[in-house]
């Protein structure tokens, strides 16, 4: 029987989807839950409902599924149940995550690394990892750090930063993430807001052959306590006072007891931002993981055998959730430090022999578009995992063809969800671009402008229905009651209502497709973002007085930024549009994050903004005019 070419297979794909046989149904570890609970595998209905409707039994199930190491257990799983903003996990319970995180064998593979540039790939154990998570957390408490002290992580995903990461929490201080391509700038007001007293970095690092000396941005900030991983060699680096050599830090004993915490500490604070120009910090608490974990293991079929690989960093919610997704179920994690729109890291996929990769849909275009990727292995990939964006189904589909047809799990969520909200599985039918349920746990509504649920064909806003185990319950810069809890509408039955403020369309068959954000919170390249500190970064612009930013979704693809502005009185002579909006991705890229100023479709001049009795942009009015004229 002749073979199907890619195109091929890609139409069959749009057209019938993805169906899991039985043995794949029966095998995984979603059907093998369902046949411990006496559920048919054809009514996985059933099972999301037992999951919502039997929380704690939920969470305790899951708990002890996945191996949770406690230094002293927990009396009830889920205490104070019916007051859903303040509810007590893991009530008296003591535990570092980071014991879960090394459950297996000392001899088994932890991670598999690739630099841009090198053929060579350099593999570690999980004993190795243990052995350098120990003399990290040792090492902070000989340079002086102290118990809940907050230390930066401001580099790319290495073996290394894995080991940091781990590390800072074992010694029961605090991560920062700090994302890597964000501007000095930026870098110095999330120090600022987390009274960060410590950072670890490289010296550079390599992105298309060009350096990336990260080292020196962090130097134009200020002098703050900093640890400096070499990138190859440290002979060439010549460091500050405040500064010491990586060789220098880590400690010579490799043994260290984990530091017992209560569950709702937090291990790393991440940034994400809302409707207002201030980032969000979340924290991540020793909850989180095994939200992280749980999604894994039922969404993603994550075992032992696994090999996970997502293109991100400690500075984003994929970076720990990779690391807990992998560690606690007791798999392995391939990381590319490079450029992922390149057929080397397609090789190094193939070579990895990756299991489950994650993509984000603005990565997966130009794999279509430049067909980089085609004609390599992947067929040791069982699934995808799509996050950051709403997805084109085309693209979607022609992904599951690279693999010979290998289902996208979609796989919808943030920050604050401690992971997905909205995802698919692997023993329901999959199609590109739609998800099939909420995540197992917990549960959504999706409501009409009049605060009515919507049919199937709809599109509202979506709610979510807590508590579930890995929430965030806190803020550490905002109100959080007000952020997600104030005036939001009650549910059908009453229940109180979590707002999150993405759109979704119900589609038939109980399917959903998500249609962006519902607020002025912005998801460009994976990232959220808010329109409010695009604003103020256009600000410092030599051309613009003023400036309102919206973005805008054309068909299926990923959403793009468009600004309007108010130019500057005093520009000398005329200025082109090219040229206008040449110079506002100069500043975006400048002032924020090169990601957002990659998406920059228009600056469109105007004489004056919209705003309302209150002064405030009416953005939305902005958005209809421009979708009415384009």
């Amino acid at each position: 029987m002749q073979k199907e070419s890619l195109e091929e297979l890609q139409e069959k794909i749009k057209r019938e989807g993805w169906i899991p046989d039985l043995e794949t149904i029966t095998n995984s570890n979603i059907g093998k839950l369902m046949k411990e609970l006496q559920i048919d595998y054809s009514d996985y209905g059933r099972l999301h409902k037992w999951s919502v409707e039997n929380r704690e039994h939920f969470w305790g199930l899951m708990i002890n599924k996945l191996g949770i190491e406690f230094k002293r257990k927990p009396t009830r799983i889920m205490y104070n149940a019916n007051d859903v903003e303040n509810v007590e996990w893991l009530k008296n319970a003591r535990m570092n995550i980071v014991d879960s995180c090394f459950k297996t064998g000392l001899h088994n593979m932890a991670v598999q690394y690739q630099r841009e540039g090198s053929s060579t790939k350099e593999t570690v154990s999980y004993g190795y990892l243990l052995s350098l998570t120990n003399k990290i957390a040792n090492g902070l408490y000989e340079a002086g750090f102290k118990q809940n002290d907050t230390i930066g992580i401001y580099m790319p995903m290495s073996i290394e930063s894995v080991a940091i990461y781990l590390g800072i929490v074992k010694a029961g201080c605090v991560a920062v993430g700090i994302a890597d391509s964000i501007s000095p700038k930026e870098v110095a007001r999330r120090l600022d807001i987390t009274k960060t007293k410590g950072v670890f970095t490289v010296d550079y690092y390599l992105r298309q052959g060009k350096e990336i000396k990260i080292l020196q941005k962090l130097r134009g900030i200020g002098e703050i306590k900093t640890v400096v991983v070499p990138y190859e060699h440290d002979n060439k680096i010549l460091l500050n006072k405040n500064e010491l050599l990586w060789r220098d830090f880590l400690s010579k004993t490799d043994t260290f007891e984990s530091v017992a915490r209560n569950p709702a500490d937090p291990n790393i604070l991440l940034f994400s931002s809302g409707t207002t120009g201030e980032p969000k910090v979340i924290p991540f608490s020793h909850l989180t993981p095994i939200k992280c974990a749980a999604d894994a293991y039922l969404h993603h079929n994550i075992t032992d055998s696994s090999v996970l690989s997502w293109h991100t960093s400690l500075g984003w919610i994929m970076g720990p959730l990779m690391i807990y997704s992998a560690m606690i179920n007791n798999a392995s994690m391939a990381i590319y430090n490079g450029t992922p729109n390149s057929r080397e890291f397609g090789q190094f996929i193939q070579d990895a022999n990756v299991t489950m990769l994650g993509v984000v849909p603005r990565l997966v275009k130009p794999w279509r578009e430049t067909k980089c990727m085609e004609g390599l292995d992947w067929n040791r990939i069982e699934l995808f995992s799509n996050t950051g964006e709403c997805s084109n189904k085309d693209d979607m589909a022609y992904l599951m063809a690279l693999a010979g047809n290998k289902p996208v799990i979609e796989y919808c969520g943030g920050t604050e969800i401690g992971g997905g909200y909205l995802t698919s599985t692997i023993v329901q039918k999959n199609f590109p671009a739609a998800f099939t349920t909420p995540a197992l746990g917990l549960d959504l509504v999706i409501l009409d402008e009049a605060g009515k649920e919507v049919k199937e064909g709809q599109k509202g806003e979506v709610y979510l229905i807590s508590p579930w185990l890995g929430e965030s319950q806190r803020l550490l810069n905002k109100d959080h009651h007000k952020v997600y809890y104030e005036n939001c509408p009650k549910g059908p039955k009453g229940e109180i209502l979590r707002r999150h403020g993405d759109y979704l369309r119900k589609l038939r068959q109980g399917a959903y497709a998500t249609l962006g954000r519902a607020d002025d919170t912005m998801n460009l390249g994976g990232i959220k973002t808010s329109s409010a500190e695009i604003e103020m970064a256009l600000l410092s612009n030599q051309y613009l007085s003023e400036a309102a930013a919206i973005s805008i979704r054309h068909a299926e693809n990923p959403e793009q930024l468009v600004v309007y502005a108010v130019l500057k009185a005093n520009i000398a002579g005329p200025i082109s549009n090219e040229e206008l909006r040449s110079s506002a991705k100069a500043t975006i890229k400048e002032e924020l994050n090169p990601l957002f100023a990659s998406v920059l479709e228009e600056v469109i001049v105007i004489e004056a903004l919209p705003r309302n009795a209150a002064n405030k942009i009416m953005r939305r009015e902005l958005r209809a005019e421009y979708l009415k004229n384009h």
